[in-house]
């Protein structure tokens, strides 16, 4: 696998896009309503410390490690699609046209959710990064074709209470819907709200704390092997170690029952699934992430994701009490009961069979949106 550090290619973008007066940002249709703010004026890869100033270095801890304490979000990245649009082709970075585009689309998103949405707001961070997918191996960008017996698991369950049913148990909800889990990368992925993470760290110790589904990730760097293959856990068995001031993260022993997808959504992985996880931190606010997903059952071929981990004005992560109050699996049940009440009468009254419910929650995507599908990750 090649390796993808961050690349001083994107300051010539960033150079191009000041020269050339893009500030206020284009939308598809023209000019977007809401001007991008100063600090989304140019991709924020471009401004990463360990890129423009020559004198940075990477804060340590009190014994001396890198330091990546503190509060975290991947909202920043909720405008870069997974897998990358294939009008891109192999390129990494959006012209400065695009990127004012996806600027305009970010803070047009920000507006809305901080003066017209309710309490459910999404929340879409300060920066926009010029990107052009999470995805950045191999190089179209793109998750690997799967492979036969990789779509041979799928099935409606994938995609739980977004998915069209039928509901006849709990195994045909997504561990997502039951508040068990979203998985080591669905835990990652930046998704609508709740995109928040919290690092601590001792010598030996690496703990992540993700604020949405309040799973724990406590990372050994003592050296000790991994547990026994008949050990099998959701977040896998995780190892790390320092190569120079980059964390390494190898994880393995999953079990089969978890996705790679937003929210840990998507058709099931493997339990021959590794990742191997390393984070840099490059500035100040930025910590890069990179992600190599290795499944030979499921995947054609390993690929890899990168995306950045920030700091956001105010962050605080607080307890994510998903099973008070979630009816999504209780509600989803009843409902197809009441269904299939619907079905016994109108068969008992010779009326046609009534079609099955269901609909976007979120409506139709705006356009120029970035848009991926829960079971391929576009």
């Amino acid at each position: 696998m090649r390796s993808v550090p961050i690349s001083s290619a994107g300051l010539v973008l960033a150079v191009t896009a000041l020269h050339s007066g893009v500030v206020a940002a284009q939308g598809p249709g023209g000019p977007s309503s809401v001007e991008p703010s100063a600090i989304r004026a140019v991709p924020a890869e471009t401004t990463i410390a360990a890129l423009t100033d020559p004198n940075w270095q990477t804060p340590r801890t009190s014994w001396g490690d890198p330091s990546f304490e503190g509060v975290w979000s991947t909202d920043d990245m909720r405008g870069v699609g997974t897998s990358r649009n294939p009008r891109y082709g192999t390129r990494e970075s959006l012209t400065p046209e695009e990127f004012a585009e996806r600027a305009g689309r970010d803070e047009a998103g920000m507006d809305r959710a901080v003066n017209t949405e309710t309490f459910l707001r999404n929340e879409w961070g300060i920066r926009t990064f010029g990107y052009t997918s999470l995805v950045v191996d191999p190089p179209d960008g793109r998750i690997p074709e799967m492979t036969e017996a990789g779509r041979a698991r799928a099935g409606n369950r994938d995609r739980g209470t977004f998915g069209p049913g039928p509901f006849e148990r709990f195994e045909d909800f997504t561990l997502y819907d039951r508040c068990i889990t979203r998985g080591v990368m669905g835990s990652i992925l930046p998704v609508i709200y709740g995109n928040g993470l919290r690092i601590a760290q001792t010598p030996d110790t690496f703990a992540i704390s993700y604020e949405m589904i309040h799973d724990t990730r406590i990372v050994p760097l003592d050296g000790r092997p991994h547990v026994s293959d008949d050990i099998r856990q959701y977040m896998g068995n995780a190892r790390g170690y320092w190569d120079g001031d980059t964390l390494v993260i190898e994880t393995k022993n999953f079990t089969d029952e978890t996705s790679i997808g937003a929210n840990g959504n998507g058709t099931r992985h493997s339990e021959r699934m590794t990742i191997t996880e390393r984070l840099t931190r490059v500035d100040p606010d930025m910590i890069e992430y990179i992600a190599t997903v290795e499944d030979p059952v499921t995947y054609t071929a390993p690929f890899t994701v990168r995306l950045m981990i920030t700091a956001q004005p105010d962050y605080q992560t607080y307890e994510y009490s998903c099973h008070e109050g979630n009816g999504a699996v209780g509600h989803s049940l009843s409902g197809e009961r009441a269904y299939e009440r619907q079905v016994e009468e109108a068969i008992a009254a010779g009326l046609p069979i009534p079609p099955r419910g269901g609909m976007n929650v979120y409506g139709p995507p705006e356009e120029g949106a970035e848009i991926f599908n829960i079971n391929e990750l576009e």
